[in-house]
């Protein structure tokens, strides 16, 4: 890597494992951490210290100084928005909710404006921000209104092994078939190639699962692996496109993790996640890609029942800062991120805490 790069860093869910695991990674010696703008409430952060058994010591900036020059090293931005004395550990609530929003909207701000070449945030709880902002669905809907995006990213999941892409993602399961096309089921194949190409695969080789037992067994158990599925993995692969499927769901991973396919696009969420899980909970990583920038977080969740023991592993936080710099590092640059304030960025912060801000 040839040039500086800053990691917007989001604090997430204050009443899970997310402040023990900033601190802990902040803390660790092998990160080598000294890129991040970590955001979020600093009295957290202490709270997340003393239970990880670390100590730290990081420039706090205040969100008025923001338009100015900002350190060359890491640094806090104290939000002051959560008192870990009024949201309970080891549960969600509307106020650990209503500061992960805040966060998250602020580090995106704050990449959206040049300030930073990546986003990074520590587990957020879905229930929680939605106590706290009723409309919140999932990450990708929320970007999208936060950084006015033209069209939506893409969730990946990302072991050393095998990525895993999904065509649709936080939808009950009885609306899937009814979610997919051939249309959407290809451009997921061709955005899938596009970000791994971004990542580094010189011609990524994706395995397209079936959504019915069997492949649908010759249309004896659906049909959707034929008429759907099918004509989209033709049309990708009409276009060079190296993919293969509609493959059975409960062999498609098999071939991957034995070296057959880079990657695989499963048709719905836990049709993916069950399997990467399975193959390293505590590795995984969460990709959203398909914006100007880079986003990353672990795969794993809030982990409310060991929350403020000190005993959260820091592994896959490690893997998706690694891996959120690697790409970000690929793209091309956008504005100078190393000491330069971003003009506007504290009006920006200020109205992402107004709670009567509209965001669209």
């Amino acid at each position: 890597m040839n040039r500086k790069l800053r990691i917007a860093f989001a604090i997430g869910d204050a009443g899970g494992i997310s402040p023990e695991l900033t601190a802990g990674i902040l803390a660790d010696p092998e990160a080598n951490l000294n890129d991040l703008m970590v955001i979020g409430d600093r009295r957290l952060l202490e709270l997340g210290a003393r239970d990880a058994g670390v100590s730290l010591d990081l420039p706090v900036v205040d969100v008025e100084d923001l338009d100015g020059p900002l350190p060359s090293g890491s640094f806090m931005v104290d939000l002051r928005n959560c008192d870990p004395e009024e949201v309970p550990q080891g549960a969600s609530s509307e106020g650990s909710g209503r500061a992960a929003v805040q966060n998250f909207r602020c580090a995106l701000l704050a990449a959206s404006a040049g300030a930073a070449d990546l986003v990074f945030f520590t587990p957020f709880n879905k229930y929680a921000m939605r106590l706290a902002q009723a409309d919140y669905v999932d990450e990708i809907g929320f970007i999208n209104a936060t950084i006015g995006a033209e069209r939506s990213g893409r969730e990946f999941n990302v072991l050393e092994e095998v990525w895993n892409a999904r065509v649709t993602s936080h939808i009950p399961l009885r609306e899937v078939a009814d979610a997919l096309s051939e249309e959407r089921i290809y451009q997921s194949i061709r955005l899938t190639t596009e970000i791994m190409k971004g990542a580094g695969f010189e011609r990524p080789r994706i395995g397209v699962a079936a959504i019915n037992p069997h492949a649908g067994d010759g249309r004896n158990f659906g049909t959707e692996d034929e008429d759907i599925i099918f004509p989209a993995v033709q049309r990708a692969a009409a276009e060079q496109m190296a993919v293969t499927g509609p493959i059975p769901s409960d062999t498609v991973f098999v071939r991957a993790i034995k070296g057959e396919f880079d990657a695989v696009l499963t048709m719905y969420h836990d049709q993916g996640q069950i399997a990467m899980k399975l193959l390293g909970f505590d590795r995984g990583v969460t990709l959203i890609a398909g914006y100007p920038f880079p986003i990353v977080t672990p795969a794993h969740g809030t982990a409310y029942d060991i929350a403020g023991r000190g005993i959260a592993d820091t592994g896959a936080t490690r893997n998706a800062v690694a891996l959120g710099r690697r790409l970000a590092a690929l793209q091309p640059v956008r504005a100078a991120a190393g000491g330069d304030g971003a003009s506007g960025l504290s009006t920006q912060f200020r109205r992402a805490l107004d709670p009567q801000a509209v965001w669209s």
